[in-house]
């Protein structure tokens, strides 16, 4: 009994055991099964790459596209912010400065005006009329100093004629000035001429700022019979450097020489110990200048021709002319 009752209950025992796994084996498969489900359920879906890629490179092009619309707004102001900095408030669009007056604001104050300088004497002819680097401010400068020179030392009640201001002038000639032991220092010359109201001509030297030795003359300061070239009588001073009793000369020496011309003349030269200069022709006036290189004892000797190259005049033939040097 026992051994068949042992039998009969092991292997009822066994039967329910199976089954038992069979039902947990059956509920793993399908929690595992419900489990992949849910899994498949709560897992995000792939991400779309080409989408983002695409909604990136949308956003840059905006990007781009707003910082040049910022950029052509930026250009389109400049204009109107020069016209405001420069106050002139004009332009097709009235401007700031006109909007401000409109509104009653500030008005933009106009510039200072430049203080004008007086009028000056001027030019000559050509540019080899102004030697040494004397520019035409200079040369102004120094026929200031000469015509001041000149009212600071008149003496009223002698017939001494005015001799006007530096506009009614033209100058003529300037070149520097050597120095001499009775006269030390070197400076430079000015020769300036007026024709009205009466024809005046100006010699002057300038030497530290300050005006000596004014030489004038009316009516070109020539012998009006020496022929249709006229050397200046005074011209001298312009190239002569010492008398001969003086001793030599400073070398090289800077020289000039001026006169009047007739209408006919068409060119003038000018020999100071070496080569003929031409001189300058200008307004009835010749003017020359050059550089001796050793003493002379010989006055320059002017030569003038015609259009046709015709020899009109020769200071050598002029008995009025004096051909040495004192």
């Amino acid at each position: 009994m026992n051994g068949q009752g042992d039998r009969q209950g092991d292997g009822q025992g066994h039967g329910q055991g199976a089954a038992r796994r069979d039902d947990a084996d059956e509920f793993e498969l399908d929690l595992r099964d419900w489990m992949a489900r849910g899994a498949e359920a709560v897992r995000p879906a792939a991400v779309p790459y080409p989408e983002i890629v695409r909604q990136g490179r949308a956003e840059r092009r905006n990007r781009r596209l707003a910082a040049a619309g910022a950029a052509l707004v930026a250009l389109a102001v400049v204009p109107v912010t020069t016209l405001d900095l420069t106050g002139n408030g004009h332009g097709t669009g009235g401007g700031p400065a006109a909007v401000a007056a409109a509104d009653g604001g500030p008005k933009p104050s106009a510039p200072p005006p430049s203080p004008r300088l007086p009028p000056g004497p001027a030019a000559p002819a050509t540019p080899g009329q102004l030697a040494d680097g004397i520019t035409l401010q200079a040369a102004a400068t120094g026929l200031e100093l000469c015509l001041a020179y000149d009212r600071q030392n008149s003496r009223s009640g002698f017939g001494q004629e005015d001799l006007g201001k530096a506009s009614d002038y033209r100058i003529l000639l300037a070149h520097r000035s050597t120095g001499n032991d009775n006269s030390p220092g070197d400076g430079r010359y000015i020769v300036a001429v007026k024709e009205a109201p009466r024809q005046t001509r100006l010699i002057c030297l300038v030497k530290d700022g300050r005006a000596s030795g004014l030489n004038t003359s009316l009516g070109g300061g020539s012998d009006p019979e020496g022929g249709p070239v006229r050397p200046d009588i005074n011209g001298g001073k312009l190239y002569l450097q010492k008398l001969s009793s003086e001793g030599p000369w400073k070398l090289p020496y800077r020289w000039g020489s001026i006169g009047t011309v007739d209408p006919g003349v068409a060119r003038v030269t000018v020999s100071y110990g070496g080569t003929p200069v031409e001189a300058a022709l200008d307004h009835g006036w010749f003017a020359a200048t050059g550089i001796l290189d050793r003493s002379v004892t010989k006055a320059p000797r002017v030569k003038g021709f015609d259009a046709q190259g015709k020899q009109v005049y020769d200071s050598d033939q002029d008995k009025a002319y004096e051909k040495s040097l004192p």
